[in-house]
């Protein structure tokens, strides 16, 4: 344990509220048409944790337009009856500090740099909806998957909720 942490980098991340460990770099186990290949497979809209949520939401009778162009941050889902966003975020891609999220071994440069950059565009986004009046749901992936997951029926309830409460923003995170 104390040698990975030596051997890790530390850094600060502007957007959380404490350092980020990076770990030392390693070599990718695919080669690149195979790299190419699996990340061209990785779904920016309509991923699972996002239908699961649009299913759910739709069947307790919340209607909502899908990945509004005009906001900022293209939100999964936007309730303008309740003046609402919801953003469903893969852990990884998000850089959430919880047990799904890892640094990825190879090419620690770009990933920093592009998971820095989406933190960053995250809440540049969220701010500019705040000032706009929307309320903001962010719904993380580890909510909905990994050890430390809620039922899918806890997440709606307390979407739900919060919908209904016409309180700002909020988070529904797994459980740690």
């Amino acid at each position: 344990m104390n040698r990975i942490r030596s051997e890790c980098i530390e850094g600060y991340d502007t957007i959380a509220t404490g350092p980020i460990r990076v770990p030392p770099a390693m070599t990718d186990v695919h080669n690149q048409a195979q790299r190419r290949r699996n990340m061209s497979a990785i779904r920016s809209k309509n991923t699972r944790p996002e239908m699961l949520i649009r299913r759910g939401l739709h069947a307790r009778g919340f209607r909502y337009s899908l990945h509004h162009r005009k906001l900022p941050g293209h939100p999964d889902m936007v309730l303008k009856k309740h003046r609402a966003v919801i953003f469903v975020h893969g852990c990884f891609w998000h850089g959430h500090q919880c047990p799904l999220f890892r640094w990825p071994a190879s090419r620690r440069e770009f990933w920093t740099a592009k998971i820095l950059r989406n933190r960053a565009v995250d809440a540049r986004s969220v701010e500019d909806l705040r000032r706009a009046g929307w309320r903001i749901l962010t719904i993380w992936e580890c909510a909905l998957k990994g050890k430390g997951k809620r039922e899918l029926e806890d997440v709606l309830d307390r979407t739900d909720a919060w919908l209904r409460s016409g309180r700002g923003h909020m988070d529904i995170e797994g459980l740690s």
